[in-house]
């Protein structure tokens, strides 16, 4: 299935804070949502937003709609989950 990917204002503020290298690998791994759900994605009990992935040591938070995946924030894990 193929996703549009819609990146919030606060994971862009999120995004742009963390270290080049590292950010370019977070982005790959957004990208590569399009494509389906793929990567270390866990669906979280009792959170809002549903769904962790791990990249790392950074966690992309973000929900899943019908066609559309929605990145709400990207933190490092000693930040939460």
């Amino acid at each position: 299935m193929k996703y549009e990917i819609e990146i919030r204002k606060r994971a862009e503020k999120d995004l742009s804070a963390i270290p080049k290298s590292d950010a370019q690998k977070i982005a790959n791994a957004i990208f590569a949502l399009e494509d389906g759900l793929v990567g270390d994605i866990k669906k979280l009990t009792n959170f809002s937003p549903e769904y962790r992935l791990r990249i790392g040591d950074w966690r992309i938070l973000f929900e899943v709609s019908k066609t559309t995946v929605t990145i709400f924030r990207i933190l490092h894990r000693r930040e939460g989950l």
